[in-house]
């Protein structure tokens, strides 16, 4: 009885604390927000203890339960859940994701809660597919994009990784990972070559209607861009570069790609060399023309000061 006063009096301070959470989210967060470092789960995966209770408190998933999400967790600490307690599609699923979430499969498996629609679309997705049929690690999930369940915010907020300031950078986690791009044949310096493209400028140059890379691969349902459904595949581009561009033709949308500049994408190579020959071609003949006027002036001065100074009669 004395032991239970004790516990009691030591978590009272927890449960008056501002927020949201319960008293199952506080007893959580009494050991985990102070714990550091990573610990060695039985299969050998390292697990990041720490829990950040500022920071959750102020997420989406600030007034969530700690056990809505980790389902193989009961009220009491680290007790396991039965597995027949499990709802049939989270342990389902839990088992196609088990590749890509090696510490806590169900936790991951349990977004589809409340996030069922979505869901469905990434899981018909290329990064949706390379996880749960090719049982690739590396294929992007949702913490990929979104980061820690604990600390995600809305993509209104700046810190939010899927913010339209910060999803080029998101994206670009994976697809400028040189192993990644090989691995899966997605080309180099995909990013790079958005950055130096018009549309890549005018999001540089923070243009609030400039395309993203999510304007036109879409979000959590992307295809690849050889399947017919993907908004850019070839039949489909003109549709999703008329978005901004009425009129888009087959000739104009040839023209937008990612692959890197030389004889397999002549195009975008031969009318950069252009616009830099002409961008040269206009200062030199500014500057030609202002030597001229200034050799003109110079010389029309020397020849009047000459006349003047020449024998009067």
């Amino acid at each position: 009885m004395r032991r239970c006063l004790i516990v009691a009096f030591l978590l009272f301070p927890l449960l008056c604390l501002p927020g949201s959470g319960s008293a199952d989210t506080f007893t959580c967060l009494a050991c985990h927000s102070a714990m550091k470092g990573k610990i060695r789960a039985d299969n050998n995966v390292l697990i990041d203890v720490n829990v950040d209770s500022d920071k959750y408190e102020g997420s989406v998933h600030g007034g969530f339960d700690c056990i809505m999400c980790h389902k193989q967790f009961q009220s009491n600490p680290h007790n396991p859940a039965k597995a027949g307690n499990l709802p049939r599609n989270i342990a389902a699923l839990s088992g196609k994701l088990s590749s890509k979430a090696k510490a806590d499969p169900v936790a991951l498996a349990a977004c589809v809660e409340c996030h069922d629609e979505v869901y469905k679309g990434w899981q018909d997705s290329a990064h949706g597919k390379n996880i749960i049929d090719k049982r690739q690690a590396d294929g992007a999930g949702c913490l990929d994009c979104h980061g820690s369940p604990h600390y995600i915010t809305p993509k209104t907020a700046a810190t939010s990784m899927v913010n339209r300031k910060n999803i080029v950078k998101t994206c670009g986690e994976c697809h400028e990972n040189e192993r990644i791009a090989s691995k899966y044949n997605l080309g180099t310096h995909i990013i790079e070559r958005y950055t130096e493209s018009f549309h890549g400028k005018k999001f540089a140059l923070g243009h609030p209607n400039a395309p993203t890379c999510i304007s036109c691969h879409r979000s959590h349902d992307i295809k690849k861009w050889d399947d017919p459904d993907s908004p850019v595949a070839w039949e489909n581009r003109t549709v999703t570069c008329g978005k901004c561009h009425p009129g888009a033709s087959k000739k104009f949308v040839a023209a937008i790609t990612h692959k890197p500049y030389g004889k397999d994408n002549p195009i975008p190579y031969y009318f950069e060399k252009g616009l830099i020959v002409l961008l040269f071609g206009v200062f030199a003949f500014v500057v030609g023309h202002v030597i001229l006027e200034a050799f003109s002036e110079i010389r029309d001065f020397v020849f009047r000061n000459k006349k003047e100074d020449g024998p009067h009669e």
